[in-house]
């Protein structure tokens, strides 16, 4: 594969390409490697690195979007099903079942209010019974039948309920359990995509922490962080911006008003009993004020979430002491039986979701669904652009694949294959079953050297692409001092590999250093300085790395450095 620096300086000789997208969030990368399947010559811009964005700040779940039925978004629902399915087969990596408790605290509450949320109310039901919850269930099950992969859903009583999971609040009269998702490394995916449409297309490139800085005469003009500004003129141009869609169309020409975004907020905790309670599963409630709240056990940890509040200022969020507070209060309600505190929080992250401007008065009612409003060409700007606004997680291959249906029609193009059953990057050839398993980690410890265990992990943090990574140096022995789960040699070729622009982009996006909380001082210092070696760093760049990445954990994510 072509260096990214050979890749922009060929597309920038030229100045010509098929199309341009501008945000390498989820919508983004999915949208590249569609396009770049296609033969589609393609470039991939972000402001900051892949997913960096509001992609870097979900709730890490792949569902079908149970709530969506009681606004009636059931083709919402059907596709996000069914996306939720292919994802467990085409990045089984990455996305894995989780098993879902929903407790109930009443038999038949909320049923008149479900119907006036159905026809188009804009209050949500206060508390949903068991009989609402029995149905929707059913239904949900319905709408994941096609390529099931996972068990339907059943009713357990309070008794065995409380017998599972003593800690739960005893005034719940059932549990309903079903299957949704979750996926362990959001951001690794998008490199991989991005990674897979490279791979696919000689034609294409990839740029992250690249500036649009002109539009002028059908060109667009670009200054990357590090490197010379270029420009190129596209035939077409597709904004994936998420929160910033409104501003790059004012960029490129095109103004808008089509963004409303809500703020999203985690925490993660230190919590062993109640991750040992949860057994794996995750437990989706109400809180106080009807807000969906969900916890799950992520990395070892309680992933606490989420808020949803109206915002609109993208490069100002973080999560706030109130919300902070409203998420302890709300496992406090339902965990009556243990101690929730701010100490034992590892990691808080925050992010806007993009979505559809609305005039609702509660934002999780705000629809889900994605659209691709089209801006046609005019004497100043001679290419269309194509915003890429709302869709969730879950549904960006099929988003991708609309959207890349509309450019190929464009391009006066035909589609040459589909990407509903293409693996994406470690998914590839991945072991399915615990003896495949076993024959693969016997086959790259013939390959490379390693011990099986080690490999293990490997295989679990990158899919099948662990191979290139055990094959990397000769000493995957040398572990970092407190994290050592990763070698340093691993992180050298995450530098080397991954588009690695700065410190940030190692321990937050293509590990799990810091949201796993196991990232220290001392390590950090040690990654720094593999980074420094590999990219040329100077000492004063070098220490102002650490003290950026510092800042922004310590501030931003809450996070206690040792």
């Amino acid at each position: 594969m072509a260096s990214r620096a050979g890749r922009l300086a060929a597309m920038a000789g030229t100045g010509e390409v098929d199309v341009v997208i501008l945000g390498a969030g989820i919508n983004g990368a999915g949208l590249f490697r569609d396009l770049c399947a296609q033969g589609v010559s393609c470039l991939i811009v972000d402001k900051a690195d892949f997913g960096s964005g509001t992609s870097a700040a979900p709730s890490r779940l792949i569902h079908g979007g149970l709530k969506y039925l009681e606004t009636g978004e059931f083709g919402l629902v059907a596709q996000s099903t069914l996306e939720r399915n292919l994802l467990l087969r085409n990045a089984p990596h990455y996305v894995s079942p989780l098993p879902t408790v929903i407790p109930i605290f009443s038999w038949t509450k909320g049923v008149l209010a479900a119907l006036r949320t159905l026809f188009a109310s804009t209050s949500a039901p206060r508390s949903r019974g068991a009989i609402l919850i029995k149905v929707g269930l059913a239904i949900y099950d319905f709408y994941g039948s096609r390529n099931r992969v996972m068990p339907r859903h059943r009713m357990v009583g309070r008794r065995q309920a409380l017998g599972k999971m003593p800690a739960l609040n005893p005034a719940i009269v059932a549990t309903g359990i079903y299957y949704d998702a979750k996926i362990s490394h959001p951001e690794r995916l998008v490199l991989e995509l991005i990674l897979d449409g490279l791979q696919a297309n000689a034609a294409a490139a990839a740029a992250n922490y690249t500036t649009p800085v002109t539009s002028a005469d059908g060109l667009l003009a670009f200054q990357p962080e590090n490197g010379s500004a270029f420009s190129v003129r596209p035939k077409l141009v597709v904004n994936a911006a998420g929160p910033w869609i409104d501003h790059v169309n004012d960029l490129l020409g095109a103004p808008s008003k089509m963004i409303g975004g809500t703020k999203g907020s985690h925490i993660l905790l230190k919590h062993d009993e109640l991750v040992r309670s949860l057994a794996g599963r995750m437990l989706y409630f109400e809180a106080d004020d009807g807000r969906i709240c969900l916890v799950y056990d992520y990395l070892g940890l309680a992933l606490v979430g989420s808020t949803d509040i109206k915002a609109d200022n993208p490069d100002a969020v973080r999560c706030e002491p109130d919300e902070v507070e409203y998420l302890l209060d709300s496992v406090r309600t339902l965990l009556p039986g243990m101690t929730f505190n701010r100490d034992q929080i590892v990691y808080a992250y925050s992010g806007i979701r993009p979505l559809p401007a609305s005039e609702t008065s509660t934002p999780g009612l705000i629809s889900r669904d994605h659209s691709a409003p089209v801006a046609e060409p005019d004497p100043t700007r001679p290419f269309a652009v194509i915003s890429l606004v709302g869709g969730k997680w879950t549904t960006f291959r099929g988003f991708a694949e609309e959207v890349a249906d509309v450019v190929l029609d464009r391009l006066r193009r035909s589609r040459k294959v589909t990407t509903q059953s293409m693996p994406i990057g470690g998914g590839k050839g991945f072991p399915a079953g615990a003896a495949a398993r076993a024959d693969w980690l016997a086959w790259a410890q013939s390959e490379s050297g390693l011990e099986e265990e080690r490999l293990d992990q490997l295989l679990s943090r990158y899919g099948t692409r662990a191979v290139q990574i055990a094959r990397y140096g000769s000493s995957d022995a040398v572990r970092l001092l407190d994290s050592n789960g990763y070698s340093k040699p691993e992180i050298d070729y995450i530098v080397r590999n991954e588009f690695v622009e700065h410190l940030s982009d190692i321990v937050m996006r293509r590990s799990t250093l810091a949201i796993g909380g196991s990232l220290t001082k001392r390590d950090l210092h040690e990654i720094a300085a593999i980074a420094g070696r590999a990219l040329g760093w100077s000492a004063q760049r070098t220490a102002e790395e650490i003290d950026a990445v510092v800042a922004q954990l310590e501030t931003g994510n809450l996070m206690r450095l040792d």
